[in-house]
């Protein structure tokens, strides 16, 4: 078996690779080439935690992938010195259930939510792009930072927090880092960030708006990776009743995000609303951006098929660059 710590997957999981292996993800869930039960919550209440349980089979035009991912959000972690995000992935052989791979999978989650948040905003945001605001200067708000500049020519980044520090932490490594410009500024409230932002990342784990609607400009595009259960919501109901919304998984998104659930219970949309899955535009079964006034909206609260797909491709990388420990199993 192969064991991959957290700095052999980032080596083997470049981000325009992950974005491409996340749009094969997408439009296997969308096209019924993969079987993704909805993940399995175990609460452990004595600790405030939640472990997630997360299996995944895919196919793809060139192979399969099977996986299955655990991981723990644990909120009392970071007073022990540890990540509130503990994760691994098992990658398995799909022809024969035989295990192949053990990964560290808190790093692998980032880069493929960064991923799949850029593989919504090449095909939904305005390819003249050149402003984003990022809300969250945590692992998320990092990699939906690289994903972004990844794929548009962005000329300045804004990040806002609730924490002045970790912005500040935020700007200091991420300004000309990799694709992400220079110009990376620390945003002193939500609407400094948010009214010149061309896509809007937003990684947090509120229970209430971080922007509102009112901010957002013509044409902007919102890409939203946090609010993972029907308490947290990160973007108005304002933006999402007028934009066109994409999600990642209907069922899912219909399950466990706040965004939608809020809003619906209040009454201000139906189910209907969702104007596709993600997968459909990659399919070409739908169409992605109509115009360039519109507001777009990527609501992902994470499929395993995504962490199937970049597993394996990490599999492959790490077997092609020679890194990893196997060990006898």
């Amino acid at each position: 078996m192969l064991i991959l710590t957290a700095d052999d997957v980032r080596k083997a999981l470049p981000m325009r690779d992950a974005i491409e292996a996340m749009k094969s993800a997408y439009a296997s869930l969308s096209g019924g080439r993969a079987v993704v039960p909805l993940r399995t919550r175990l609460p452990v209440p004595p600790h405030e935690g939640l472990s997630l349980f997360m299996p995944a089979y895919v196919q793809t035009e060139t192979g399969e992938a099977l996986a299955v991912k655990i991981v723990s959000l644990f909120p009392e972690n970071p007073k022990r010195g540890l990540a509130f995000i503990q994760a691994a992935v098992l990658v398995l052989e799909a022809d024969t259930g035989r295990a192949l791979a053990l990964m560290e999978g808190s790093s692998l989650t980032a880069i493929r939510t960064g991923a799949g948040s850029g593989a919504a905003i090449d095909i939904l945001a305005r390819p003249n792009s050149r402003v984003l605001a990022v809300f969250g200067a945590g692992a998320q708000g990092r990699t939906q930072t690289e994903a972004a500049c990844t794929i548009r020519a962005l000329e300045t980044v804004w990040v806002y927090d609730a924490s002045a520090e970790q912005s500040k932490k935020f700007a200091a490594e991420m300004a000309g880092r990799g694709p992400i410009p220079k110009d990376v500024r620390v945003a002193e409230n939500p609407t400094q960030a948010v009214e010149d932002a061309d896509i809007i990342c937003t990684a947090t784990t509120s229970s209430v708006p971080v922007f509102a609607d009112r901010d957002l400009k013509r044409g902007a595009h919102v890409s939203a990776v946090g609010s993972y259960t029907p308490e947290m919501q990160e973007v108005p109901a304002e933006t999402v009743q007028r934009a066109r919304v994409v999600v990642d998984s209907r069922s899912a998104t219909l399950a466990e995000t706040g965004d939608l659930v809020k809003p619906m219970q209040a009454g201000l949309y139906t189910e209907k609303h969702i104007y596709a899955e993600l997968g459909e535009i990659v399919l070409g079964r739908k169409a992605g951006r109509q115009s360039d006034e519109e507001i777009s909206y990527f609501k992902s609260v994470g499929v395993a098929v995504q962490d199937a797909m970049a597993a394996q491709l990490a599999l492959k990388n790490a077997d092609k660059m020679g890194i990893g420990q196997i060990v006898n199993w």
